[in-house]
C-alpha cells in the first residue's frame, strides 16, 4: 500500500502543538545562539597556568575570562578535568594555594559583553527577550552560590541575580538558570561592555538576590551567605560549558570548531611568538645609524585600539648576522589593525634592513590586548 508524502501544505495551523513533541527534539540551531565565547574553555593564549595570584584581578588563562581573587593565594589554569560524556575536554580552574579567610572579600568569575552584541535582545522594549544560562560547575564545596547580570548602561545601571546550589562535592553538575529581559533600560550599541554576569563564591558583602531586574547596587551581586572559597587550601572549582542563549530553556551546547573560536577571540587579544624564541622576526627599516623603525599588521582586527607589550628580556636587533645594540625601545601608536616599534640603538647604517625578536624561551611573545 503506498504512503502519500505528508508535505506543509497538508498540515493546517494548529495541527501540531508543543505536547505533541518529544523532549528535546526541536532546539535552537541558528549559528552562534551562544552570545558567550569560549564557552568551553578550549582557547588560552596567555597561559595555560598561572600561579600564585592574590589580590590582582583580570584575565590569566581561558580567552575572556576574568577572575577576582582577593582572599588567598591561587593557581588558575586551563584544566582537563571535565564533565564525562559531555564533548567538552577544558575547564576553567581556580586552586587554592594558600589559605585566606573565606569570605572575607571577592572570589569570583566574569565574563563582558560588547554591547553591539546584545542588540537583537531588545531589552528597554516590551519585546525584551527572555535569555537561559547554562553551564556545568564542580567545587569541593557545597551550598547555594550567587550568579548576577548587570546592563552596565551609562544611563541606568541595572541588574538581576540569582541562587543556585551545588549538591555534592567534587562532582560536576549542569546548572540552568533563565533571567527575564529588561523592558525597562536599553542596552546601549556600543563595542564596550554592556552586558555582565558575575559568578561569585566568596564575598564580604550582599544583601540577596533579586530575580527580578533592579536598578544595580552591588548588594545584589550576592546573596550574602556563600559557601566561602579561600579560607582552606582544599578550596577549588571548575567551570566549563558556559552558553547563554535566548529563550527559556537550556539547548545543548554550541561546539564551534576550534578555528572559529580562536578568530573570534583574536578581536580581544592577540599573541605574538609565544615560547619559540621568536617574536615573528618583526622587519625593522633603519632611518639613520641610530633609529630605526617597524611596522606589523595584526591577524585579524581588534575591537578597538590596543594595548602592546613586548618582552623586555632577551630583545634582539640582528641584520647581517650580527647582534646590534638597543638603547630604546618604544611601541608607537597603534591601531586595531597593526602596530609599530621605534628603537635607538647602534651597529646599523641608514637604509638597512634589521630584525627584532626575542629569544626568551619562556616569556618571549609580544601580548596584543583590547579586552573589555
Amino acid at each position: 500500500m503506498a504512503i502519500d508524502k505528508v508535505t506543509s501544505a497538508a498540515i493546517t495551523d494548529g495541527t501540531i502543538t508543543s505536547s505533541d513533541l518529544a523532549s528535546g527534539a526541536v532546539q535552537n540551531q541558528s549559528a552562534f545562539k551562544n552570545i558567550i565565547i569560549n564557552g568551553n574553555m578550549s582557547l588560552a593564549q596567555r597561559s595555560t597556568s598561572r600561579t600564585g595570584i592574590t589580590t590582582t584581578d583580570g584575565y590569566y588563562t581561558c580567552d575572556r575570562w576574568y577572575s577576582q581573587t582577593d582572599t588567598g593565594t591561587w593557581t588558575i589554569s586551563q584544566s582537563n578535568n571535565v564533565p564525562t560524556g559531555q564533548g567538552f575536554y577544558k575547564s576553567f580552574k581556580l586552586d587554592c594555594t594558600s589559605a585566606g579567610t573565606s569570605n572575607a572579600d571577592e572570589v569570583g568569575i566574569r565574563y563582558l559583553i560588547e554591547g553591539q552584541d546584545v542588540q537583537h535582545l531588545k531589552y528597554g522594549t516590551s519585546s525584551a527577550d527572555s535569555l537561559t544560562l547554562s553551564f556545568w560547575i564542580k567545587t569541593n564545596k557545597t551550598g547555594t552560590y550567587t550568579v548576577a547580570f548587570k546592563n552596565a548602561s551609562s544611563s541606568q545601571e541595572r541588574i538581576v541575580s540569582f541562587e543556585y546550589t551545588v549538591s555534592s562535592a567534587d562532582t560536576w553538575e549542569k546548572k540552568t538558570i533563565t533571567l527575564p529581559g529588561d523592558t525597562s533600560q536599553a542596552l546601549e550599541n556600543t563595542n564596550t561592555s554592556e552586558l555582565e554576569i558575575y559568578w561569585y563564591f566568596s564575598a564580604a558583602f550582599g544583601s540577596g538576590v533579586t530575580n527580578t531586574w533592579q536598578n544595580y547596587s552591588s548588594g545584589y551581586l550576592s546573596s550574602g551567605s556563600l559557601p566561602g572559597l579561600g579560607g582552606s587550601t582544599d578550596d577549588n572549582l571548575f567551570l566549563t560549558g558556559v552558553q547563554l542563549e535566548v529563550g527559556t530553556s537550556a539547548s545543548d551546547f554550541e561546539f564551534l570548531p576550534f578555528d572559529v573560536n580562536r578568530d573570534r577571540c583574536l578581536r580581544y587579544l592577540q599573541i605574538i611568538g609565544k615560547g619559540d624564541g621568536n617574536v615573528e622576526n618583526i622587519v625593522m627599516n633603519a632611518y639613520t645609524s641610530s633609529l630605526c623603525y617597524g611596522n606589523f599588521q595584526l591577524e585579524k582586527k581588534m575591537r578597538t585600539t590596543p594595548s602592546v607589550t613586548f618582552p623586555t628580556t632577551s630583545t634582539q636587533l640582528y641584520n647581517d648576522g650580527a647582534a646590534r645594540t638597543i638603547s630604546n625601545l618604544a611601541v608607537g601608536s597603534p591601531s586595531a589593525s597593526s602596530a609599530s616599534f621605534d628603537i635607538s640603538g647602534s651597529g646599523w647604517s641608514g637604509g638597512e634592513c634589521l630584525h627584532l625578536n626575542s629569544q626568551d624561551q619562556t616569556n618571549g611573545f609580544m601580548k596584543v590586548e583590547s579586552e573589555l
